[in-house]
């Protein structure tokens, strides 16, 4: 029987390992059931959901507080709770994603006890952060739901002690799992190629680059190893995303991921504001400026607000290149599994590392991101894959607030303090700041130089 490793309380256990724990392949029974580990678990249910999406389309999708211009006053408020489609809504979403969170929870082998109630509590908590962030002022800030989601679970977590029923919801890293299957949908690989190669040439370039900069700084100002692969991964690739996978590939810790997490998304808020000023000010063009700005800004959300003030061309390169970036992911989960195997000593014991090890350490969930995103680019008609993409990535989205309510409630700023998180924080805007200088230079170059102008 494989060894299956389990997240419970981190405050218990400061020192277990990992957010997302690679897992052995091969299936297991418990009990006689048949168990077939948390990464093979959230790819199936991660496509059950995509197949319901396919079926049902628009039928099934999450609450909306305003929709695209969310609210601003008081009477708004009182227009959208006294929707019966809001109604219909929250219960079909407690229905559905408590449904396929349970059964990704018997097939990973954890305890159902406790569950149901305790991941109610958790929805409710991220169906207030939607609503938050569908404030106007906020959605013109482009402070995205998870940054709300973030920001009440460290509140609740550290002002308040969490009862056991309710941390039986708190389910991180299967949260995080489907929701990053999910995110391959969003991913076309037709939209990337009809923009051209030098959007993806440009999100090759950066990430090598970049990654192998922040890694050596961070080695430079001895922190070790694993923080300085997540953090070069958040850096260089996809902010959040990038981190977690990451974290999956090298067993990272999970506290030193959640500190990660929370500087992507401080940090990516100042970026998003300033870099489209500063691209104004020394006289980009749109093409250049969306280049850039896609190439340096970890969230997609804020991407879209700092391209939206370069102008329409400028969102529609960032864009681009965001996507392209995003793409590399499962390359790069790939290349960091076999990167951290070869430099992991202890876990080959000396000995002459394997396809076995490296195929072990592999997140398999980036192989249902990987699928996803070819069935929505190749294999789904173009209406289908618009229309039943909108969906997926609305349940992408709120499987994410799930778990940002989950790292929120299992992280505890006691102990951020305790792990001496300085030069990690320092290492992060060095790496950025470089990822904003080189970023800019090549975006120049192939945008202006070579490329359209």
């Amino acid at each position: 029987m494989r060894k299956h490793i389990a997240i419970r309380h981190l405050s218990s256990k400061p020192d277990l390992k990992t957010l997302i724990m690679s897992e052995k392949d091969k299936s297991v029974h418990k009990r006689g059931r048949l168990l077939i580990g948390q990464d093979w678990a959230s790819v199936a249910v991660g496509f059950g959901i995509i197949v319901l999406v396919v079926l049902f389309g628009q039928a099934i999708s999450t609450p909306s507080f305003g929709g695209s211009a969310g609210w601003n006053s008081i009477g708004a408020i009182t227009e959208i709770f006294g929707s019966s489609k809001l109604l219909t809504a929250i219960i079909s979403t407690l229905l559905i994603f408590g449904i396929f969170s349970a059964i990704g929870l018997y097939l990973s082998g954890d305890s159902l006890k406790n569950f149901l109630t305790g991941f109610v509590a958790v929805c409710l908590l991220a169906f207030l952060a939607q609503f938050l962030s569908s404030f106007t002022a906020f959605k013109n800030l482009g402070l995205e739901t998870v940054f709300f989601s973030l920001l009440l679970g460290l509140l609740i977590g550290n002002l308040f002690r969490i009862p056991s029923w309710l941390r039986a919801g708190v389910q991180t890293e299967l949260y995080v799992k489907i929701g990053l299957v999910l995110l391959g949908a969003t991913i076309l690989f037709n939209d990337i190629m009809k923009a051209g190669s030098f959007g993806l040439l440009q999100a090759v370039i950066v990430v090598i680059s970049v990654w192998y900069f922040t890694f050596w700084v961070s080695r430079r100002m001895n922190i070790d190893d694993e923080y300085s692969t997540m953090l070069a991964s958040a850096v260089s690739i996809c902010g959040v995303s990038a981190a977690i996978v990451t974290a999956g590939a090298i067993n990272g810790d999970k506290k030193k991921l959640s500190f990660i997490i929370s500087v992507v998304m401080i940090v990516a808020i100042p970026m998003m504001i300033l870099l489209p000023i500063i691209a104004k000010w020394i006289g980009l063009s749109e093409i250049v400026t969306g280049a850039w700005l896609g190439g340096t800004i970890d969230t997609t959300g804020a991407v879209v607000v700092a391209g939206t003030i370069a102008g329409e061309t400028g969102l529609k390169y960032a864009t681009i290149v965001k996507f392209s970036q995003n793409v590399l992911l499962g390359l790069a989960a790939f290349a960091i599994s076999v990167f951290w195997a070869y430099r992991d000593k202890s876990a080959t014991n000396g000995t002459k590392v394997s396809v076995s090890i490296i195929w072990e350490r592999f997140p398999k969930f980036v192989l249902g991101f990987i699928m996803a995103s070819l069935i929505f680019s190749f294999l789904l008609s173009p209406e289908t894959a618009e229309t039943s993409g909108k969906v997926v990535k609305s349940y992408s989205t709120f499987w994410f607030n799930l778990a940002f309510i989950s790292i929120g409630l299992e992280t505890r700023f006691s102990d951020l303090r305790a792990m001496d998180s300085k030069k990690p924080f320092y290492s992060f805007l060095i790496g950025q700041g470089f990822n904003i200088i080189f970023t800019l230079l090549v975006s120049y170059i192939l945008f202006h130089l070579i490329g359209p102008r």
